[in-house]
């Protein structure tokens, strides 16, 4: 295997031409059947299904692919929109002070990992992106997640953090006011910016309102630092420079907005100004901390005088959620997570303006945006064959995808996965700042106006990395954690791989459906039916196509 190993490490070091396309050689092969029996009233094609399964789903499986080709894309999505949210249970408030769950005589063996850390939890995420039934739902909501971020590094308590994401999935289809204002008010996210226990100003003391959450609602939550147009572009002065959105003195101004917030008191307690630690519920106004001169926000909008903290927050939320940069600057980051990282002025401006009227007159209404992302013209077609289309795989996508389109008995607990999404430089929920694992405007080498986003995590150690997993989840059953009560590890089953590698050609095709919706390049086909024929044992030829495959530059990249 070691030359199969080497190959797929000099390949990967070709993301840089891969992540926009460039990479392929070779016309595309006619279409093969695909990995299992099509349904009986075949409404999408096996190539537009798993097309479709990269964009809406954690990636394809043979169970998913039959789904999707027996419905029309717009069926297919209205019944992922009826399907309620899986969210995240068992996990309950626990103090603050680590001390005094975890003292530091007598704690139990990893106390402190198992509830200080989210050791436990991003394996669940893991186990819901495998097998969650809401697909669509939960990885618009990992898109959100990487949108309005917290992370891990400081949010530490699982409890917290398993709340805030919950957020995520519940509003994921509903209103962008309403995912606006439950964001704001999670005290987890409070934490993490600085928003809870923001007092008004002291003129005795020389202290004013904290400024972070007000920038950052600002910056990466809603509106962006410049104007732009309803395709995405920036508005442009007269010096050909663009336009700024906001001022300082608008951040100022939000600041002060939001004054006035603590912690929810436990239960039995007596709330007061500033209540302890509490990631459960939402944050809890005192209008005597609140700042009740009057404000002015985005675009000289005033928010009166001696209104209350409720008040003027939500005053302040409409304020932002009114802005017209609202909609092409959330609607392009949603298509770059699911569909394209170069999405076209047009494209843009058509989600723009689905974000702006649902067709019924309703501004903000996500699931008819996501609907407007996935059944573009831009995004439908069973192959794309420009050279600027398509996103790089994350490390947590191509994680997913290869155990998802296994199919068969493949299956886990999540703990394994976790372990080496770290590795990949991408642990769920943990990225290293704000501005999440990797920018939106990430360039990418070569290009004067290409971007790659998902390069921001990947260079030569983890691109060596995430070929040296794909093997380590190949080559056998992963063992369970021992240090964990019921893990069960992770296993990779390719028995219906094995089933057909006696026949190289047959092995390659089944692949090919499997991963590369039928647009696997005439050049990789080759290079791995060479490989096959090469070898003796079925088992050995299935695993070792199958690393080929999925190591190579082509699984690399999202088309």
């Amino acid at each position: 295997m070691s030359a199969i190993r080497l190959f797929a490490q000099t390949a990967l070091f070709a993301f840089t031409l891969a992540a926009c396309g460039g990479g392929g050689g070779g016309a595309t092969p006619a279409p093969v059947p695909g990995p299992t029996p099509p349904p009986a009233v075949v409404k999408t094609s096996v190539a537009e299904a798993a097309r479709f399964l990269d964009q809406a789903s954690f990636g394809a499986s043979p169970s998913s692919l039959a789904t999707v080709q027996s419905r029309t894309l717009a069926e297919t999505l209205d019944a992922e929109f009826a399907k309620p949210a899986s969210l995240y249970s068992g996990f309950v408030f626990e103090d603050a002070n680590s001390n005094t769950l975890c003292p530091a005589t007598g704690a139990p063996a990893h106390c402190f990992r198992d509830h200080y850390t989210l050791f436990h939890l991003q394996p669940q995420f893991f186990a819901r992106a495998l097998t969650g039934d809401d697909q669509l739902r939960q990885r618009v909501a990992f898109a959100l997640s990487q949108i309005m971020v917290i992370s891990g590094t400081d949010i530490r308590q699982p409890y917290a953090m398993a709340a805030f994401q919950n957020i995520l999935a519940s509003d994921a289809f509903g209103n962008f006011r309403t995912l606006l204002g439950d964001v704001t008010l999670n005290p987890a996210m409070g934490d993490y910016l600085d928003m809870v226990n923001n007092d008004k100003p002291n003129p005795t003391r020389g202290t004013t309102p904290n400024e972070n959450y007000a920038r950052e609602i600002l910056q990466l939550f809603s509106i962006g630092l410049v104007q732009l147009n309803p395709d995405g572009t920036a508005k442009l002065d007269g010096n050909g420079q663009a336009l700024a959105s906001y001022s300082q003195d608008t951040v100022e101004g939000f600041a002060h907005a939001f004054t006035g917030w603590t912690y929810a008191a436990r239960p039995g307690a007596t709330s007061k100004w500033i209540n302890p630690r509490n990631y459960e519920g939402q944050m809890v106004p005192f209008d005597a901390h609140h700042d009740m001169v009057a404000k002015t926000l985005l675009n000289g909008t005033q928010l009166p005088a001696n209104q209350s903290a409720a008040t003027d927050l939500n005053q302040a939320l409409d304020v932002i959620f009114q802005h017209p940069n609202v909609g092409p600057f959330i609607g392009k980051q949603l298509i770059q997570f699911l569909v394209t990282s170069n999405p076209s002025p047009a494209y843009v401006a058509r989600v723009t303006a689905a974000f702006n009227d649902n067709g019924s007159g309703v501004r903000g209404d996500l699931k008819a945006v996501v609907k407007a992302i996935l059944l573009d013209d831009e995004a439908r077609g069973e192959t794309k064959a420009a050279s600027d289309y398509g996103r790089l795989r994350e490390p947590v996508m191509v994680l997913t995808a290869l155990l998802r389109g296994a199919g068969g008995s493949t299956n886990s607990d999540g703990y394994y996965l976790e372990a080496v999404a770290n590795a990949l430089a991408q642990p769920a929920y943990t990225a290293p700042s704000v501005f999440n694992f990797y920018a939106p405007s990430t360039p990418l080498p070569g290009s004067s106006s290409l971007v790659a986003p998902a390069l921001g995590i990947i260079d030569g150690t983890t691109a060596i990395a995430r070929a040296n997993v794909i093997s380590k989840l190949l080559a056998g059953a992963i063992p369970p954690d021992s240090t964990v009560t019921a893990a069960t590890g992770t296993a990779v089953d390719s028995g219906r791989f094995v089933s057909v590698a006696a026949d190289a050609t047959a092995l390659v095709a089944l692949i090919n459906s499997s991963y590369f919706h039928n647009a696997m390049s005439s050049g990789l086909q080759t290079t791995l039916t060479q490989t096959v024929n090469g070898i003796a044992d079925n088992a050995t030829r299935a695993r070792a196509a199958l690393y080929l495959a999925l190591a190579s530059p082509e699984f690399a990249v999202q088309k």
